[in-house]
């Protein structure tokens, strides 16, 4: 196998990209099993989704700054190590005490794949290149969180909840002798004392482009983990439709945001790209407000979560490439701030997406979370004011269309 050659870095950094994300939600069927086999309740089951976020998130901040002092390769290796371990925990676990121990540490170490996959492809490419890798890098890591609990229900058709945690360990078995393989991709290591890593974390937050990039990645995740808490209930609850069809909905709204990161590596200016597509983004957030709140059927809702989603997928690579440029010198760094804004920030849209009626509550976070994303787009006052009214114009006509159907 030839180390470092580009089909093989595509995969290996696509494959521990989406690592994260498919060991949080690759589960979510099984929740129901677990708290029968631990006879426990719901809410305890359900803080062992709540610890693996948190520690996806946490886990980000240590390992990025550290894998710039010590490598890529040795962190991305113990990360695989000790996630190997943590879910043999898991899996011979006697409580659940014990597993939300070893869950919030799969957690910490799943977070490994998703900071340095992007510290990675900051330290081999740049400009158009880098743009066109994390295009190819979004669409597996959007596709992660979505496919992931369709994959895990299906498993359960022929196994138990322990027969996902093996195909897990089995997963990340894998991926660490894959891992092996790899050729240390930093050219220069630092040469601070760990606290001096920790310190490096300052002129990146104090780095304004970087910082208003973060935001726009934070909130379009913000719209994608509403989606993701909320489609459940509202295709099977709400509309009636069977785990088939909402499993084929998922699946098909997955392929929307591969299509969409994809079509951005035809745009020549990575800048372009993101205007275009927050501006749909923003647009396609209004129109499912109001197809949820009028209720209309369902096929106009899923037709509307697909280009939703589509154009999330051109929102997610062009900020992640633009967010990275600029201070590529500290890469771990700036990968594991933006990892933690956006796990945090869909931390916080889940549960607001369950208050009161489901259908209203999930209109305004996908609403505010799209707007707020298409201010930090638009830097320039008064050249936001005259899009936004520009686009309300556009939004409106249509919604007078789509109301006469």
């Amino acid at each position: 196998m030839k180390k470092n050659s580009s089909l093989f870095i595509l995969l290996l950094v696509g494959f521990v990209s989406a690592f994260g994300p498919f060991v949080t939600d690759f589960y979510l069927p099984c929740l129901p099993d677990l708290g029968k086999y631990f006879g426990t309740s719901t809410s305890l089951i359900q803080l062992t989704l709540t610890v693996g976020l948190a520690g996806l998130a946490l886990g980000q901040l240590f390992i990025g700054p550290l894998s710039d002092r010590y490598g890529r390769k040795p962190l991305l290796m113990i990360s695989l190590i000790f996630f190997v371990l943590s879910t043999l925990g898991c899996i011979f676990s006697g409580s659940i005490t014990q597993l939300l121990v070893f869950r919030f540490i799969q957690g910490l170490t799943g977070a490994g794949g998703i900071v340095i996959s992007r510290s990675i492809a900051t330290d081999l490419y740049e400009g158009r290149e880098l743009a066109r890798f994390f295009s190819v890098l979004s669409s597996v890591q959007g596709i992660a969180p979505i496919g992931a609990p369709v994959l895990g229900g299906l498993m359960l058709l022929v196994t138990d909840w322990k027969g996902i945690f093996w195909t897990l360990l089995g997963i990340g078995a894998v991926l660490l002798i894959f891992t092996a393989y790899f050729r240390e991709s930093l050219k220069v290591f630092g040469h601070e004392s760990v606290i001096g890593v920790f310190r490096s974390y300052l002129p990146v937050m104090r780095n304004r482009v970087f910082t208003r990039y973060v935001w726009v990645q934070s909130m379009a995740m913000g719209v994608m983990f509403t989606y993701i808490a909320a489609s459940p209930f509202i295709f099977q609850v709400h509309f009636g439709v069977t785990p088939v069809v909402y499993s084929l909905c998922f699946g098909l709204n997955a392929l929307g945001i591969m299509a969409g990161s994809l079509l951005v590596m035809r745009f020549r200016r990575t800048e372009k790209g993101l205007r275009i597509g927050t501006v749909s983004f923003f647009i396609m957030s209004i129109v499912v407000a109001f197809i949820l709140v009028a209720g209309l059927p369902v096929y106009f809702v899923e037709g509307a979560f697909f280009f939703l989603l589509f154009f999330l997928g051109m929102v997610l690579p062009t900020s992640t490439t633009l967010a990275m440029e600029p201070v590529r010198e500290n890469s771990g760094n700036a990968s594991a701030i933006l990892g933690f804004m956006s796990f945090l920030a869909g931390g916080i849209c889940s549960p607001l997406a369950g208050l009161g009626n489901m259908l209203i509550s999930t209109s305004i976070l996908i609403v505010l979370c799209a707007t707020l994303t298409f201010i930090f787009v638009v830097r320039k006052q008064k050249r936001a004011v005259a899009e936004f009214q520009h686009y309300w114009t556009f939004v409106l006509n249509k919604l007078r269309l789509v109301s006469k159907l």
